[in-house]
């Protein structure tokens, strides 16, 4: 580590005592992030004691559920983790295993948020995958889950709430006078490719990015910007007379664009979960004679199976599927040849580093330099 970071890691400079909550189904990322605050601390003269606190959620035989920290919080700048999308995660109810959902997940958060007794000197909520962020928005008469589980935070005395590549960032509305963060992994998505497949060509003769939808335009707008290349974009035509699975189907995806004809496409989305649209969109791509396509998504769920990109990949559709450590990821996904995994653990401690100082994140959140640099070390490599 350079000076840089250890005087960021200063323990004499920070706000508070900094602390670390990894719920059920976030562990592996808290064990993870530990250990880079244990190598930091190291570095900066301090003995390495864990900055991890023991919390647990135990359930009744009935189901119901309490918060337990196990060691003082007081004073402490803490920092909870919670992995809501984490099925992996079981609990027994009546001698039956149930899995969690989102649900169980977020109120496990607000056991834990109870438990610390307002005796933390602030508290802090990372949710890399935003509870109900999905129903981000009403039509008709509907609920509004995401925003009314942010309200229901900040009213719990939470100061911050940093999420990763929010579906929708402009929930944040909900609670104007509350710290809210929307971060995008875009450096750590674009090293893992490169280091992945360190034969690319990021020029606008060889490498293009496509939109899967409108709604992913400016992720994916930012991906053509820092790398100069062209931007396509599909347009999904719904059937909005029929619902189906909670949902308008799609009747076509029409492509808008320069030709793909020969280049490879990078296609970027924050949520992979059936997986249909995004395997549909290579395909179509496919039949334009496009090269090489790798998919991203933020958070890849595979709600049904792995199966559909195992073939995809076997008859040639597809050539990776990016995605990060930010959820849970089974062990099966990650036994396939086309998934790479986009580690953020550096990153989130990074930022929680930074935070505790009360410094300013641009640097943290705007990666342009980064990307630039890295691009730079890249072609020079080729």
């Amino acid at each position: 580590m350079g000076k840089t970071e250890k005087k960021v890691f200063d323990t004499s400079t920070s706000v508070a005592p900094l602390g670390l909550i990894a719920m059920d189904g976030a562990k592996e990322l808290g064990d993870m992030i530990n250990r880079y605050f244990l190598k930091w601390a190291l570095q900066d003269g301090e003995e390495g004691k864990t900055f991890l606190i023991d919390a647990e959620c135990p359930r009744f035989s009935s189901g119901d559920g309490k918060g337990i920290i196990k060691s003082t919080v007081r004073g402490k700048d803490l920092f909870i983790l919670c992995d809501v999308g984490n099925y992996s995660c079981k609990y027994t109810m009546h001698g039956e295993q149930n899995s969690m959902s989102p649900d169980d997940h977020y109120q496990d958060l607000k056991r834990i948020i109870q438990a610390a007794s307002g005796k933390a000197h602030r508290i802090n909520v990372i949710m890399p995958i935003l509870y109900g962020g999905r129903q981000h928005r009403r039509t008709y008469r509907e609920s509004l889950d995401c925003a009314v589980a942010l309200q229901e935070l900040a009213s719990m005395g939470v100061q911050n709430i940093i999420t990763f590549d929010a579906h929708d960032p402009r929930v944040q509305n909900a609670i104007p006078l509350t710290g809210f963060d929307n971060i995008m992994p875009s450096y750590q998505v674009l090293k893992a490719m490169m280091k992945t497949f360190d034969n690319l060509n990021f020029d606008k003769k060889h490498f293009m990015i496509v939109s899967p939808d409108e709604g992913a335009i400016n992720r994916n707008m930012y991906y053509a910007s820092v790398l100069g290349v062209d931007l396509g974009m599909f347009y999904k035509r719904r059937d909005y007379s029929t619902v189906v699975n909670g949902r308008n189907p799609i009747v076509a995806h029409e492509y808008m664009g320069n030709d793909v004809t020969g280049k490879d496409i990078f296609i970027a989305d924050d949520l992979i979960s059936s997986g249909e649209s995004m395997l549909d969109i290579a395909i179509e791509l496919k039949k334009r004679n496009a090269g090489k396509i790798f998919c991203y998504a933020t958070y890849g769920i595979f709600t049904n199976g792995l199966e559909s990109f195992n073939k995809a990949y076997a008859d040639g559709i597809i050539d990776a599927v990016f995605g990060t450590n930010l959820t849970y990821r089974s062990p099966e996904l990650l036994a396939t040849p086309w998934f790479h995994e986009v580690d953020c653990s550096k990153y989130i401690a990074y930022y929680i580093a930074t935070l505790n100082h009360d410094m300013s994140i641009a640097d943290v959140i705007d990666p342009h330099q980064k990307i630039a640099a890295l691009l730079e070390k890249h072609n020079k490599k080729k």
